[in-house]
């Protein structure tokens, strides 16, 4: 199974999303912090951090991704000063590629496996199948091989007599 720990970046992400979204902060509030520092305006989970402007401005929750206009990707921050967008979106990307091909390889395995016992087992019952036949054709031959021979004892090996009753 995978780590936790690839995991949390994802889901810091998904919580943050959701507090972004559920937050309902003045517009100017990010904006006082222009000037200062990246740490400083990321302490506010509905501030975005421009690199290439040097200034901390709202992050624009309608469009999800903030425009190039406002601040490019690569030197967009939110969240962690460390991580720009682009990368948390390829990481994304690659993360969730993997967990979706994993997935299906392990439902086409769980498949595959689970049909191969079952053709497995159903060979092993007509095996057992094959073998009781077999048996029983070898006893009703041994029987048959007896009465004849009783017969022949007796000598009733002949015409059945009561044939002609019948």
């Amino acid at each position: 199974m995978m780590d936790s720990r690839v995991f949390l970046p994802a889901l810091l992400l998904v919580f943050g999303l959701a507090s972004v979204l559920a937050q309902s902060t003045p517009d100017d509030v990010c904006e006082k912090k222009n000037g200062t520092n990246c740490e400083d305006c990321l302490k506010n989970v509905s501030c975005l951090w421009c690199i290439k402007t040097k200034s901390c401005v709202t992050y624009p929750v309608k469009t999800i991704l903030p425009p190039h206009a406002l601040c490019p990707l690569n030197d967009a921050r939110w969240g962690l000063c460390w991580m720009n967008f682009q990368t948390l979106i390829i990481t994304l990307a690659v993360l969730g590629g993997v967990l979706i091909i994993s997935l299906m390889v392990c439902m086409f395995c769980c498949c595959k496996c689970e049909n191969f016992g079952s053709q497995r087992f159903e060979a092993k019952m007509q095996r057992k199948g094959d073998k009781a036949r077999t048996k029983q054709e070898q006893r009703t031959a041994e029987m048959k091989q007896r009465h004849q021979e009783i017969r022949q004892k007796y000598g009733l090996n002949g015409p059945n007599p009561y044939s002609r009753f019948a």
